[in-house]
């Protein structure tokens, strides 16, 4: 039987937060990482929970830091949110949404309507608009029988004077009060590392997840049958990363240090033990 090429072709996702940048502020090597991937042609996306930004705005975001790649390199929470719910939901589908234009963009772009007029969904993501009035209609919403799904489960998200509530820390109010706990679409979901491989064209055998948080990124990249990378570029050391049950297969300093020719996939790794 044939084997499918894809199989064989290496191929990375990455996050952003704490892996390319920090802030306004690219880290060290990142960009050298992005132009062997290009000069290569390996295939490569850029991964965020957040749902806020527009692929547009994230593509425009690493222009300015001297990164110049295609919109179509990266894939968001909202992105994966609006991919579900089309398989889902084939023929209709409706949702009262509480977040971002990127949210929003996304599931207009997938002829999802929105309303809260008995809606199908209840999406929460990333905002700037989040109210009570909000919050009220969506308690009702989901005691009324709306499904209730979120963009991703991460408490906190990163600011110029820190840590600052993100999507799983908004969805609490309403969690609380109707006793509904909601989906989670992003990271560590398998379903976000799934729809991100299929945008890629690639199998999990060969495809490296690089992150720098344990408990989204490398647990996403595991679950999914990845080969995880670990670099000590943003939240995670080496002392925290050591009280994790499970491990990266690798650990970089950052992005600079890993080189997309050479490195081998778990497989590929395992293969050559067996032949030694």
């Amino acid at each position: 039987m044939m084997q499918d090429k894809r199989s064989y072709q290496k191929s990375f996702i990455m996050d952003m937060d704490g892996v390319v940048y920090t802030g306004s502020k690219l880290i060290s090597g990142a960009k050298e990482f992005v132009g062997r991937l290009m000069q290569g042609n390996y295939k490569f996306l850029f991964l965020t929970n957040n749902s806020y930004h527009t692929r547009f705005e994230l593509r425009d975001r690493l222009l300015n830091m001297g990164i110049e790649v295609d919109d179509d390199c990266f894939y968001t929470s909202a992105m994966a949110t609006a991919s579900f719910l089309k398989v889902q939901r084939v023929n209709s589908c409706s949702a009262y949404v509480i977040g971002g234009k990127g949210l929003l963009e996304e599931l207009e772009n997938a002829n999802i309507e929105i309303t809260s007029k008995k809606p199908d969904y209840v999406i929460i993501g990333e905002t700037e608009e989040y109210d009570y009035a909000r919050i009220v209609e969506a308690t009702l919403l989901v005691q009324e029988g709306a499904k209730f799904l979120a963009t991703n489960p991460d408490l906190t998200g990163p600011s110029l004077r820190g840590p600052v509530p993100a999507c799983g820390a908004l969805v609490a109010p309403i969690e609380k009060v109707t006793g509904v706990s909601p989906y989670f679409l992003g990271k560590p979901n398998p379903v976000m590392m799934f729809l991100a491989r299929k945008k890629l064209g690639v199998h999990s055998a060969n495809c490296f997840m690089i992150g720098d948080r344990m408990d989204t990124d490398i647990m996403g990249g595991l679950e999914s049958g990845m080969t995880t990378c670990l670099v000590l570029s943003g939240v995670t050391d080496r002392e925290t990363m050591n009280r994790f049950p499970y491990q990266p297969d690798y650990i970089f300093n950052h992005l600079g240090e890993i080189d997309p020719d050479t490195i081998l996939s778990r497989r590929d790794r395992v293969e050559n033990d067996v032949q030694m």
